[in-house]
């Protein structure tokens, strides 16, 4: 079958399109053909050799897809630790789910990583029950252009929520402003710690969404305000998170970690996830946002979409 081979470690470059054995699948797991992938920054550390668990190279890309199960010819959408960017994929059943009605394959690639992260951010902030009263909780959201971030202003409109969020670009925010997103914050041109003091008076947030990793992990909890809560889920700086603990201990603060490799292995957690994601889908207020569609042959030039920070939304492969 046809693969995203990840040949060697390093950038974009080490991406080879090549004929790979097919899959075999094991207990508990099912055979799908692969239509569409989406690209997660974890794809690219996986390349680089900084996502931990990974086996070394050469090995198939790609965490999550969508296609056709084997079995009953139903349209899927799925998650893996890697090997989804094939045209052929075996995943557990239970991370599986049904393509919703009239989502695109893109679209549906586009859901697995972007929208069980996002929830489980709300849920380690303690947010998500809906707000009620007069005070809506605070939470600032980095790169909220990208998938994860578009994901997390979805739901936080749902929950009532008021939002801030950091991007690179005016053009950028806007279009994410159109999601729900209240509070927008150009990092290029205004520092966001000083902008977080400023917009609300001092008191900082309730909740940071924070994936950039290096100076930002201390720099984010100064955002928040008495007893907040920094929720961390990445390092797409490529730096390890450098945190200087006297900052939580002035505010009573605390720092969680989400890792969706992890929580994926709880079915329990994952199910109790998929029943308010699949209920908030139904209603129509949850939809992936897709920035770019490219051909599995320009999957380099996808991933430096990412890196370079070009992206709106999901950046997503065709497969077959």
């Amino acid at each position: 079958m046809k693969a995203l081979v990840i040949s060697r470690l390093g950038g974009p470059e080490v991406l080879e399109v090549r004929q790979t054995a097919e899959p075999a699948a094991a207990s508990g797991q099912e055979l799908v053909t692969a239509k569409v992938g989406g690209i997660n920054f974890a794809d690219i550390m996986t390349a680089q050799g900084g996502y931990a668990g990974a086996p070394k190279p050469p090995l198939v890309a790609g965490r999550e897809f969508c296609g056709t199960r084997i079995s009953d010819g139903q349209r899927v959408m799925g998650y893996v630790q890697w090997g989804a960017f094939a045209e052929r994929v075996a995943a557990s059943t239970a991370l599986l789910w049904a393509v919703p009605t009239g989502w695109s394959a893109e679209e549906a690639a586009a859901f697995p990583v972007n929208y069980f992260t996002a929830y489980f951010a709300y849920w380690k902030a303690g947010l998500l029950k809906p707000a009620t009263g007069s005070a809506a909780p605070r939470v600032l959201i980095h790169a909220v252009a990208g998938g994860v971030g578009t994901a997390a202003v979805q739901i936080g409109k749902l929950l009532g929520v008021e939002m801030y969020g950091t991007s690179s670009s005016e053009e950028k925010l806007a279009r994410v402003k159109e999601f729900g997103l209240q509070h927008g914050i150009n990092y290029k041109q205004r520092d966001y710690e000083e902008a977080i003091r400023e917009i609300t008076g001092g008191e900082g947030v309730d909740a940071v969404f924070e994936m950039l990793g290096g100076e930002h992990t201390t720099k984010s909890v100064r955002c928040v305000r008495d007893f907040g809560r920094l929720i961390v889920y990445g390092a797409t700086t490529g730096q390890p998170a450098q945190l200087d603990g006297r900052v939580l201990y002035a505010k009573g603060g605390s720092v969680h970690r989400l890792w969706l490799t992890y929580l994926s292995a709880k079915r329990e957690l994952m199910n109790r996830a998929w029943e308010q994601l699949s209920t908030w889908i139904a209603q129509g207020y949850l939809r992936p946002v897709v920035g770019h569609v490219l051909p599995l042959e320009q999957a380099a030039d996808a991933y430096r979409l990412l890196l370079e920070r070009k992206n709106v939304g999901k950046v997503v492969l065709t497969l077959a």
